[in-house]
């Protein structure tokens, strides 16, 4: 009897969000122009990258593929709902990543918590998924609510039922994962517009709970937001400024100019390495160096205006709201966690169903248009850092000087964070961010004969290469940040009774399995790696006890096979990006 061959959960999740993207696409049509532009920003970065490092190249297909990470977010208001979420994602082997509070991020506090949904292995897509915290509110308004969310049923039977299939089996046929994948896109994550219970909608919003009443007041859950990936945030923001009215083509030009300039002064080997995966550290070392034309940049810059009066990136003639005002996270030059932006949430027609059949027609705000650029991994010194820069730097923070100069506004932000170093090799040497290593063939050709074990003098020595470990999870404040210049609405405060706290062991068992702790795998995958490098080098038996020790502590922490499918992730992007893969990027 033949084995039953099992659709691989990675494939089935880039196909997911291929069809996320597809689906959000059509529901609003921004998004999809929102890809356009990035797409056009990245190909110039790529461009400007080619100047400087002879012999990058990079084709439409692999650019796609490049561009194609997507993160999305999901809001649900019910434990057995989040429950059945948890186990739809394990399907696609998307695991919880990380505990967020968000009721207690001071003044942009909302009434939810979170977890991220990613693979462990190969995070190329993952999920903010919320819960919403009933007993954050008054008892009154907490029965409503509750009344409310049991009154509905967000996952289907025949969802369910693959759900405990692939639980019961260990996998899912190609069929039946593609069925499954489409109850997520037409079934979970679909926006319909269909309400309920219209008098405590209006109450939230009027409370100033709008996230609640988006989560409470609708038959279905639905994405509120699918997230590109960019090369460079600024250049992206700028752009979608000037494409959505809101900058005229002088103003754009020098803008873009001021981005690209941060990608001459910043675009080195190691910005490409974490920037495209597909490519190896070898093809990365075998470009020549290059020097930009003196134009280069304002050719560009040119470029991306003519380019952006097509009417395709006329997005002033579609609906919108207007674009953020400032983007989240360390400042540009600071290339540490991420940088967030996005246009402002969408006003969008509903109808609500009452209870006694009547029909009520509204209008709703919640789905935005999000974008990112991820960097490195940063130690619990270096997040220790970030959280002090960025709260001397929102305490100093004056909105009304970046409408009026943008470069002095990011002047008096980057001046907060200027105990970061800006390269990769000043910022590990600091201790701040992680970092992943690799014995050399001349390393290792030097075997018996190398007398340091200073990892910083390997480094020098040719002997041992370092890549950065890129940061793959969220900041808590940046997304309150994004949630509160959407909806219009800085933060929430609790109006129970008795403000309690919630914690991670909480949301665990209602998912019923533990959390990953995002930061004992980084930690773990960079011990695990110098133990490896020191090991090709015939240096881990004079290592110094108590280093050693650590290390291998660090590193048995990581889940089984970590290391390893880290390993085969370079190589993996390697093989898509040369097949040519879209990796579900539309447009």
């Amino acid at each position: 009897m033949m084995a039953m061959q099992f659709a691989d959960p990675i494939e089935m999740q880039d196909r997911l969000f291929a069809e996320l993207s597809r689906m959000f696409g059509e529901e609003v049509p921004l998004y999809d122009r929102c890809l356009l532009v990035n797409h056009a920003c990245n190909r110039a970065v790529c461009d400007l990258l080619g100047m400087l490092h002879v012999g990058f190249k990079i084709t439409d297909a692999q650019l796609d593929r490049t561009s194609g990470e997507r993160h999305g977010a999901i809001r649900i208001g019910r434990d057995d709902e989040y429950r059945w979420v948890g186990r739809f994602f394990a399907c696609f082997g998307m695991e919880p990543h990380n505990f967020y509070d968000m009721t207690s991020v001071g003044a942009k506090s909302q009434p939810v918590i979170a977890t991220a949904f990613r693979s462990t292995l190969h995070p190329q897509h993952r999920v903010f998924t919320s819960l919403l915290r009933p007993d954050y509110f008054d008892e009154e308004t907490r029965r409503r609510i509750e009344e409310t969310l049991a009154s509905r049923a967000a996952f289907t039977a025949r969802a369910k039922a693959l759900i405990e299939k692939r639980e019961r089996e260990g996998g899912l046929s190609e069929a039946d994962g593609e069925a499954l994948i489409a109850e997520g896109v037409e079934k979970i994550f679909k926006w319909t517009g269909e309400a309920l219970a219209f008098d405590l909608y209006e109450h939230l919003c009027a409370s100033g709970f709008k996230i609640a009443a988006d989560i409470v007041c609708f038959k279905a859950h639905h994405l509120n937001h699918l997230t590109p990936n960019t090369f460079c945030i600024d250049l992206y923001s700028t752009a979608m400024k000037y494409c959505m009215g809101e900058m005229d083509e002088a103003h754009f030009i020098e803008r873009a100019r001021h981005a690209l300039g941060h990608v001459l002064r910043r675009g080195d080997r190691d910005f490409v390495r974490l920037h495209f995966k597909h490519l190896t550290r070898a093809e990365i070392a075998g470009f020549e160096p290059g020097v930009p034309a003196p134009d280069a940049i304002d050719r560009l810059a040119w470029g991306l205006a003519e380019r952006f009066r097509g009417e395709p990136f006329r997005l002033s003639e579609l609906s919108h709201s207007g674009f953020k005002d400032l983007t989240e996270g360390p400042p540009a030059g600071v290339p540490v966690l991420l940088r967030q932006d996005a246009y402002k949430a969408l006003r969008e027609a509903v109808n609500f169903t009452e209870k006694d059949g009547r029909r009520i027609a509204s209008t709703h705000t919640a789905r935005f248009g999000e974008i990112e650029q991820r960097f490195y991994a940063v130690t619990a010194a270096g997040r220790a850092l970030y959280d002090e820069c960025l709260l001397a730097a929102e305490r100093d923070a004056d909105p009304e000087l970046a409408r009026k100069d943008f470069e002095a506004y990011e002047r008096a932000y980057g001046r907060h964070f200027a105990r970061f170093p800006r390269t990769l090799g000043e910022l590990v040497d600091a201790g701040l961010v992680h970092a992943r290593y690799e014995a050399t063939e001349r390393g290792i050709a030097q075997r018996g004969g190398i007398e340091t074990t200073d990892l910083r003098e390997l480094r020098r020595l040719g002997y041992v290469e370092m890549e950065g470990l890129r940061y793959e999870d969220f900041l808590p404040v940046s997304a309150a940040g994004i949630f509160a210049s959407n909806l219009s609405q800085y933060g929430t405060q609790s109006t129970a009774r008795e403000r309690r706290g919630y914690t991670q062991q909480e949301l665990e068992a209602i998912l019923g399995r533990e959390i990953i702790d995002a930061e004992v795998v980084y930690r773990g995958l960079s011990a695990a790696s110098v133990l490896e490098a020191f090991g090709a080098l015939g240096l881990l038996g004079r290592m110094d006890g108590k280093w050693r020790a650590a290390l291998e502590a660090d590193a048995g922490r990581l889940p089984a096979g970590a290391a390893e499918g880290f390993a085969e992730r370079s190589a993996a992007a390697a093989s898509g990006a040369a097949r040519g893969g879209s990796g579900g990027l539309r447009g």
